[in-house]
């Protein structure tokens, strides 16, 4: 329930009645000053109009918000008439007016950013207000150009508009970020503009404006159709009233569906960031529910891509909250959807990138699930579409981009087969290319995301291949580069989530290398992020597993560094997140996985502490555990059911059953799978499994390749 005050206090103690009468003392107090170049005086005239005339929804109407309790009204508005004067200085009038105004509004175009007198009124408020509260209005030209050489004659922002200013009002180095209106078009787009401004002063949602305006306007129209309904029955009889209906309708139509682009466009690259499932899931179900009563067969081109891209909007809220099957339904209406597309135009590009990533998208669920057979040849799919985005238009970024991850798949499906040197070596043709492509253009985001994928994958392969010191060397520039993504966007969730297992796989590579303090310190740092990730949506399954993860990940560093109570207070912690959702749906494999490690570790820490019976029960349990997985990586699932094994049979020897515990090794050993490719891990896991079975030759050839390649054993420093 929204907290309601009286509108007079929004302006708190600068607040003026609806009169306009000054306040005792004689001045006057505005809601805004618009800062114009009079050679934008035209488009602020206009400005000044609609604001003035703009009557706030009476449901916002007293709503408190971070600028107090919303107004009726936003009168009156400072526009300044005349020229500036010749001075070298402002009209004292102008600094009044500016001293006495809640808001700034700035017209930005390249006249307005070469004009000293918009920039010396920026700097006069911004003296008055460094918190903010400028506003800035696009109406030419583009931001922030001055930092593009050769276009510095496009910069629309002045001067004092670009930079902040601390809070004694002095001017900083540091970059701005201005609330930014674009009223470049006309139409619609206008309007939206202008209700983004509107929105920016009162303090609540551009959706909240947008959907009431729509609804209000509508109304109007309604009444003025009835109104010519009426008048069209007395003079023009029943023709003219059903011409004049079919026009009204399809006004409303495109009202409606401008809404719906801009909640499949704006709205959601705004709530993306912030990472609230059920913002992003409402605008899906709005949109949706939109297109619901229309028949599918029947919709244009157009809406048949709006309805499609909010399939894929809700499959990707469902796959975050762990609803895989919803997912997999959801995408799989969106790719229906997009391939009709594709079918009625088979040579737009854009309808075959937005099918591609249908195609994608249901193919990385398969792989999760372990249907390795439908994922390969979804993925194959993909790298086909790309190719004819490409071909139609080479000079593309984007299109050149899906190429780019379409290669990278290839990378991974090699990966996955346990071809370690020739995946290693197409991530370093696919992490060159990123490369060149991020450092001509560094300020795209698509283009560092990718980078930051790239370094995984490279950094994984190199670690199977044994090259360890090459594998720390990408994490390690990969962490920095998620950190520093992470701080400068503002704690953009995207890259808060893949920080943590960098960081973590980044503490696994120094445990590996003997170097366990800065393997702790990433472990906690991971812990950190997830920790914080999790403040913004408790409900976000992945990011729960992440945080299961990482809490083993340490509780065994700090087990081996000494630190028994911490490290089972991590155990037990990591092991409640992994079993609740286990119990949620015992399908998906990553759950399952999670359940299975918790077991393993609370095995190892029950030997640590010589409770036998303990490690003896909860070793049972891994391995069955382990039994029941099937993931998309087998190989794997068998080195972790042999784990378990050797764990059960380290717990029988230590409880005093040799000869269990010798029939355990043996099933460890059974269960290996038969690879002459093995990763580091897997090497030191066989090579553990050989030693208890007394094959003490075959043991020592293995203990003898990890130490070539650098691997020492777990527990034990680099120089110790």
């Amino acid at each position: 329930m929204n907290l309601l005050a009286r509108p007079s206090e929004w302006i708190r103690s600068e607040a003026r009645s609806d009169s306009g009468t000054p306040f005792a003392g004689g001045q006057q107090h505005y809601v805004a000053f618009l800062s114009y170049s009079h050679r934008d005086a035209e488009l602020a005239k206009w400005l000044h109009n609609q604001l003035e005339n703009f009557k706030v929804p009476k449901q916002l109407v007293g709503r408190i918000t971070e600028h107090g309790a919303i107004p009726r009204r936003l009168t009156p508005i400072f526009r300044d008439l005349g020229e500036l004067p010749a001075s070298d200085d402002l009209g004292q009038e102008i600094k009044e007016a500016l001293t006495a105004s809640r808001f700034q509004i700035v017209l930005c175009s390249p006249a307005a950013a070469k004009s000293r007198w918009t920039n010396a009124e920026i700097e006069v408020f911004k003296r008055v207000r460094p918190e903010g509260c400028v506003l800035a209005a696009i109406v030419a030209g583009e931001p922030f150009m001055s930092e593009v050489p050769g276009r510095e004659a496009e910069e629309c922002l002045p001067k004092a508009l670009r930079f902040k200013y601390d809070r004694r009002g002095r001017p900083t180095t540091k970059r701005a970020e201005p609330l930014a209106a674009d009223l470049r078009e006309t139409g619609e787009a206008r309007r939206i503009g202008f209700l983004k401004l509107v929105a920016g002063m009162l303090g609540v949602g551009l959706d909240d404006l947008v959907q009431r305006d729509t609804v209000r306007r509508q109304q109007r129209m309604a009444i003025l159709a009835a109104c010519s309904l009426l008048g069209m029955v007395l003079t023009s009889g029943l023709a003219v009233t059903a011409i004049q209906a079919r026009d009204a309708a399809r006004d409303q139509r495109r009202e409606a569906e401008g809404l719906v682009s801009f909640m499949l466009g704006d709205l959601k690259e705004k709530l993306e960031p912030i990472g609230r499932l059920d913002a992003l899931d409402g605008v899906g179900a709005k949109v949706l529910d939109y297109y619901g009563m229309k028949d599918a067969a029947q919709l244009s081109d157009g809406s048949l891509m709006q309805r499609s891209r909010a399939l894929a909007l809700m499959a990707g809220v469902a796959d975050s909250r762990g609803n895989l099957d919803g997912a997999l339904r959801l995408y799989g209406e969106a790719m229906a959807g997009t391939a009709e597309a594709v079918r009625r135009q088979p040579d737009d590009p854009e309808r075959l990138f937005d099918h591609a990533q249908n195609v994608f998208y249901v193919s990385e669920i398969e792989l999760r699930r372990g249907n390795m057979q439908r994922a390969e040849a979804g993925l194959q799919s993909y790298a086909r579409l790309a190719a004819r985005m490409i071909a139609r238009e080479p000079d593309n970024m984007k299109y050149r981009m899906e190429v780019q991850y379409a290669a990278t798949n290839l990378g991974v499906l090699m990966l996955n087969q346990r071809r370690f040197d020739e995946s290693s070596r197409q991530f370093e043709r696919a992490l060159r290319t990123i490369d060149a492509i991020s450092t001509a253009d560094p300020g795209n985001a698509d283009y560092q995301k990718s980078l930051v994928e790239t370094l995984a994958w490279a950094a994984d392969a190199n670690s199977s291949a044994g090259r360890l010191d090459a594998a720390i060397a990408e994490r390690e520039r990969q962490v920095n580069l998620l950190q520093r993504l992470f701080v400068s966007s503002g704690g953009d969730v995207s890259f808060g989530e893949k920080l943590i297992p960098a960081r973590r796989t980044l503490g696994w590579l120094y445990s590996a290398r003997g170097r366990l303090d800065p393997a702790i310190e990433q472990s906690r740092l991971a812990l950190r992020t997830a920790q914080q990730l999790l403040l913004v949506e408790p409900t976000n399954s992945k990011w729960r597993m992440s945080l299961a993860s990482t809490k083993l990940m340490l509780a065994g560093q700090l087990l081996e560094r000494g630190h028994g109570s911490e490290a089972a207070s991590e155990v037990q912690a990591a092991c409640g997140l992994a079993d609740s959702l286990f119990a949620k749906d015992p399908s998906v494999s990553d759950w399952q996985k999670g359940r299975r490690d918790c077991l393993v570790s609370r095995a190892e820490f029950a030997l640590t502490l010589k409770e036998n019976s303990s490690a003896v029960d909860f070793a049972t349990r891994a391995v069955a555990a382990s039994r029941s997985i099937k993931s998309s990586d087998s190989i794997e699932d068998e080195y972790g059911l042999a784990k378990a094994f050797r764990l059960l049979g380290d717990a029988r020897q230590s409880a005093g059953d040799p000869k269990g515990a010798r029939a355990s090794w043996a099933d460890a050993l059974s269960a290996l799978p038969e690879t002459t490719a093995e990763a580091p891990a897997e090497m030191y896991e066989r090579r553990m499994i050989l030693d208890r079975l007394g094959r003490r030759d075959q043991a020592r050839q293995l203990a003898q390749r990890l130490t070539a390649i650098g691997f020492r054993e777990f527990g034990k420093e680099e120089n110790g």
